[in-house]
């Protein structure tokens, strides 16, 4: 999957933490990119099976979509964290994790949690 894929499923999960009903308008105002881009994405989006759109508009994740966006969402908190553990400053840690969030592998997100899981328990 394209990173703005990603970053639309996870825009969505989250959206639908502190709203039900999440709607296009919605997710073009969180990411702050036009209604037509929304538009496009979702199109993509539900093609692929990530997002069902019911007949009045809202948006839902698919247990896939759920699963990838998660994954998502994890990378970037787990990111965030790390970087700020070593002293990066909240804004910047989060922007740079959602770049990273998205090209970092499997094997190096997963020792980053490692470590992270070991000096919590220091």
């Amino acid at each position: 999957m394209k990173e703005s894929g990603e970053m639309y499923l996870e825009t969505i999960l989250l959206l639908s933490y502190s709203n039900a009903k999440v709607r296009s308008i919605d997710v073009a105002a969180a990411l702050k990119v036009s209604k037509p881009s929304v538009s496009r994405a979702m199109g993509v989006l539900k093609g692929e099976e990530y997002i069902t759109i019911d007949d009045k508009g809202y948006i839902s994740l698919t247990t896939e979509g759920r699963r990838v966006a998660e994954n998502v969402y994890e990378r970037h908190t787990v990111l965030s964290e790390a970087l700020m553990q070593i002293g990066v400053d909240e804004d910047t840690a989060a922007e740079d994790a959602c770049k990273m969030e998205h090209v970092i592998s499997e094997a190096s997100f997963e020792a980053i949690k490692r470590h992270m899981n070991m000096n919590k328990k220091m």
